[in-house]
């Protein structure tokens, strides 16, 4: 074997790699990221993750990636452990696929189709296809069947480049003699082991034994040590992968190589123990692609339904490995991880900055909801609480905004490309909320260190507004969440509603200064809440305007307004008049009997419907 035969090896090497890269990758957006969505959903039973897990690896082509998508969504807190045990035992039968799909090419017949399903064929035919789709063609779905039919023409010519440049190897003794010594079990598991860690691919290194058996030099007493030795070494990319990660994550990737290390014992313990006592004839035969295709499909499948009515012991033998350290954080105090390993699954890494973006609206409402109970109440406990809430808003806000920025260099659709651009608006909509929220909550403070009073009537007032505030709060997350645009309709109707409950308040309050009944510092603080109110209703607003669309186009808050008077959203009158009711009614509860009419402004139609 000369120099030029090893180039010709690991440029054929490189070729299957970057096939079966280019191959998966072109499945992974032909799903549109739908797959790892259905991984975090339909794991409810261990056979369910298993079929997950195959499905998925058969379509991407690689268990390590599998684990490494797994592992990123236990660490992101979007599945559970005990959940994604079976998804890691899947991914080891759907990895056999490349396998499989490699033996085609023993096939020898004269028959004209089996000739044409031949790689030697079959891969320039697919690689023609495959560049006239992706070159000639804009859509985005026939591009991506173009990119799997090129990753199909890519890998296989690489695996005829490989076999090509090992096949002068059987002419070499020292070679035979390799063979022969990796017959012993432990050395044959050792080197298969480590090639796969090294080359990080169950699939590739099966693909290399398939293109050594050209040399006639593989026997099934050789080659099973080797195969079962693979299977361990496909672990080291997860492993590698879950360093920093939460235990969770740990535990999802130990699991992995437990699996694969039990299953390697059991299976030689039988396949050895059986040829000790009763012999197996085929031990020193040579085996072809499609014998090691079906040892690797075999044992998998064999040691995932042993293990399936046993997985619960494998998540108490890693939990018990990866053990748990009991922490003093209060749960709504952790922040969602954000977890960089998802960024090979961008929809699944959106949904993730959405679930992060979720916890800063529902910190800052927590927030807002608390701030009056907190001004009237001497509870400093309560002040620290939202305090480190606010923290927790400003942390989520610096890391959601890079992590979406570091998106923008991924290979996103033009969906995904919209989202991220509007999670980035809505983050920096709900930080200055909570910004707002802790304003509030500090004025709490000031109100006892100035020992400031208000009267009862401010404090009723102040109860409603925040009331008002906390449900148009309320009803944005729920817009967001639920991306309801019904839901989001009802939020400007109440907003306008806030502006008149202020402007109401302050006249309120400046009547009560004339009267000699409110101090300056009481009043300054008043004033400043119903300031820092309405701008979280604004905002609330600005984000319903980015949830409502017309043909597609984000509005403003400026033409959501608009639209809104123009009738162009349903029921926009009937909720306005609905919510001033609803709170001229409190407010008039909360007024000195002796008015008249206490919140006139509230009184009034709205803009819309006078115009009628």
């Amino acid at each position: 074997m000369t120099i030029f035969d090893v180039i010709a090896l690991l440029g054929g090497l490189a070729l299957f790699l970057y096939g079966m890269t280019t191959m998966g990758n072109g499945l992974e957006k032909a799903a549109s990221g739908k797959m790892e969505s259905v991984l975090q959903r339909m794991t409810s039973s261990p056979l369910k993750g298993v079929l997950l897990g195959a499905g998925i690896t058969a379509l991407i082509q690689s268990s390590s990636g599998t684990t490494v998508i797994v592992i990123g969504l236990v660490n992101s807190g979007i599945m559970k452990f005990a959940q994604a045990v079976g998804v890691i035992m899947g991914a080891n039968i759907g990895t056999t696929v490349t396998g499989q799909i490699i033996r085609l090419s023993d096939i020898s017949s004269s028959n004209v189709f089996l000739q044409i399903m031949k790689p030697t064929t079959l891969a320039p035919i697919a690689a023609i296809v495959g560049i006239v789709l992706f070159m000639f063609f804009k859509s985005a779905k026939k591009r991506n069947i173009g990119q799997i039919l090129l990753g199909f023409g890519v890998l296989f010519t690489g695996m005829q480049a490989m076999e090509v440049a090992v096949a002068p190897l059987r002419e070499l003794p020292w070679f035979i003699n390799l063979f022969s010594t990796l017959e012993n079990p432990f050395l044959g598991v050792l080197a298969g082991a480590m090639v796969t860690a090294v080359i990080q691919s169950s699939s590739a290194s099966v693909g290399i034994l398939q293109a050594l058996t050209v040399t006639g030099a593989i026997t099934w007493g050789s080659a099973i040590p080797i195969i079962l030795g693979q299977n361990i070494g496909t672990t080291a990319t997860g492993l590698i992968a879950s360093v920093g990660a939460s235990r969770a994550a740990k535990r999802v990737a130990i699991s992995h190589l437990y699996f694969n290390i039990i299953g390697t014992a059991l299976f030689m313990a039988v396949l050895y123990g059986w040829k000790a006592l009763f012999g197996l004839p085929f031990w020193d035969d040579v085996m072809n692609m499609g014998d090691i295709a079906n040892f690797h499909t075999i044992f998998n499948v064999v040691t995932t339904l042993v293990f399936i009515p046993f997985n619960k012991v494998l998540v108490k033998l890693s939990e018990w490995t990866v053990r748990e350290k009991p922490g003093d954080v209060h749960p709504e105090l952790e922040p969602v991880v954000l977890d960089e390993r998802l960024y090979g699954s961008p929809a699944v890494a959106i949904a993730q900055a959405r679930k992060a973006v979720e916890q800063m609206a529902d910190l800052g409402h927590m927030n807002q909801q608390d701030a009056i109970t907190l001004m009237i109440s001497n509870n400093e406990e309560g002040i620290r609480l939202a305090q480190q809430r606010e923290e927790v808003i400003d942390k989520l806000d610096v890391s959601i905004t890079n992590y979406l920025v570091h998106m923008n260099d991924l290979d996103l659709s033009e969906y995904e490309g919209r989202e991220v651009t509007t999670l980035l608006t809505f983050v920096t909509e709900f930080e200055r909320i909570g910004d707002y929220a802790i304003n509030v909550v500090e004025r709490s403070g000031e109100v006892y260190d100035k020992g400031v009073t208000f009267t009862a009537q401010a404090i009723e007032e102040l109860k409603v507004l925040n009331a008002a505030v906390g449900e148009v709060f309320a009803l944005t997350i729920g817009a967001f969440t639920q991306d309801d645009l019904e839901e989001a309709g009802r939020v400007e109707p109440l907003e306008e509603t806030i502006d008149l409950i202020c402007e109401t308040l302050r006249e309120r309050h400046i009547m009560r200064l004339k009267r000699g009944e409110c101090n300056i510092d009481a009043g300054i603080i008043f004033l400043e809440v119903l300031t820092n109110y309405e701008r979280i209703s604004d905002h609330c607003s600005n984000v319903a305007a980015r949830l409502i669309s017309i043909e597609g186009e984000a509005l403003d808050p400026h033409a959501l307004r608009r639209s809104l008077h123009a009738g162009d959203v349903p029921r926009y009158n009937e909720l306005a008049l609905y919510y001033r009711e609803k709170y001229h009614t409190l407010l008039s509860a909360a007024a000195p009997d002796d008015e008249p009419d206490p919140a006139p402004l509230l009184s009034a139609a709205p803009a819309a419907a006078e115009a009628e």
